[in-house]
Parts: C-alpha cells; structure tokens; sequence
C-alpha cells in the first residue's frame, strides 16, 4: 500500500535540498535564456547542431558522473548553456511568425505558471506523487515513438495533439520529481535540478506549439 503523505524524519534535509535545487534551477533557467539569445544571433543546424546535442548529451552523463562534487555544478552550467543555444533556431521561427513575441511570451507565462503551480501543490498538501512512476516512464516512450512516426506522417492535428500530451505528461513529472525531493527519495540537488530543468524545457516547447497551433 502506497503511504500518500510524507514522513517527519529529515525534514530540515529536504528542505535543504528543495531550496538549493530551486536556487540552482533559476541560475540555469537564466543562463540558459541568456544562451538562447546566443543562439539566435548565432544559429546553426545539421552537422553543427547534431554535434551539440551529442556535447550535450556527454556533459549529462558526466554531470551524472560528478553529481556529489563542485564539478557537477559547471557540467550544469554547461548542460543547460548547450540546450539553451539549441533553441535559438526554434525562438527564430516563432519569433517570425505572425505575433510571434506574444506567442513567445504566452508560453513562457504558461510554463512559469504551470511549474509554480504543480511545485505549491506539492509542497502544500504534502502528497507523493511516487505512484506516477511506472506511468510515467510509459508515457513517455509512447510519446516517443508517436513523435517518430509523426515524423514522417507529419499533420497539423497530430502535432497538436502530442504538444497537449506532452503538458500532460510533463506537468505530471513536474509533481514527481518535487514529490521525490520533499519526500527524501532525490537527496542531490544536482540531479534534481536536471530533472525540473528538462521538465520545464520540454513543457515549454510543447506550449509554444499549443499557442503558435491555436492561432493558425
């Protein structure tokens, strides 16, 4: 049987954890707009972007690595960096089309709100969302897998509807891996951070195409 409320011990711990990874989490949120931006004036593609996003994939795996010591924090840095410059050819396309800023902003103000809605939910009624984990992780190669085919059998109302799911799907993550830091469960920051972090990246890009996607 599954215990829905969190237990007394190392509550002063946790809490520790939860701020510290709050603290990171808004340090890496900024640089990575900041190399968003980079990424705008500086765009690249095929090989080039290829090559980032293996660089990118590397520097998880060693902040992984290196998550107990003060490298693990640069590797951060350096992660979060790469996957905010990955997004600028993505901010240019939005950015050019028809009202495009306020698409931007639309979703950005819907992520914010979103994170800091699930994240107080969490925090005030005290529930574990560990139950979500199977489903989750199910969830998401499903989603997976959609988006490959949809690939190649691309439509209008197929990318809208996975861009839904994905908010979902995130959104859900969002109170998993919050649950996990408040109920002792992810005890390093790091890795906490990592996890909120891609929870807020991919909520965000799929509202962009929520937003862009109700008014085309």
């Amino acid at each position: 049987m599954i215990d829905s409320t969190f237990s007394s011990a190392s509550v002063v711990s946790r809490t520790t954890v939860l701020q510290n990874t709050y603290r990171l989490l808004s340090m890496t949120l900024l640089w990575s707009a900041v190399t968003a931006y980079l990424g705008m004036l500086f765009p690249v593609g095929g090989i080039g972007m290829l090559g980032i996003m293996v660089l990118a994939f590397g520097l998880l795996f060693a902040t992984r690595a290196y998550s107990n010591s003060g490298t693990g924090v640069l590797l951060v840095f350096g992660f979060t960096g790469l996957m905010g410059f990955s997004l600028g050819p993505t901010m240019n396309h939005y950015l050019s089309l028809p009202n495009g800023s306020e698409i931007v902003g639309t979703a950005l103000l819907a992520t914010g709100a979103a994170f800091l809605g699930l994240s107080t939910y969490v925090q005030v009624t005290k529930k574990d969302f560990e139950f979500l984990g199977g489903f989750l992780m199910v969830a998401l190669i499903g989603l997976i897998v959609v988006s490959l085919v949809g690939m190649f059998f691309s439509t209008p109302g197929l990318s809208l509807l996975l861009a839904y799911a994905s908010v979902l799907i995130f959104g859900a993550y969002i109170l998993y891996d919050t649950s996990s830091i408040i109920a002792g469960r992810q005890t390093n920051y790091i890795m906490a951070t990592i996890s909120l972090y891609l929870d807020i990246l991919n909520m965000f890009m799929a509202m962009l195409r929520i937003v862009s996607g109700g008014r085309n």
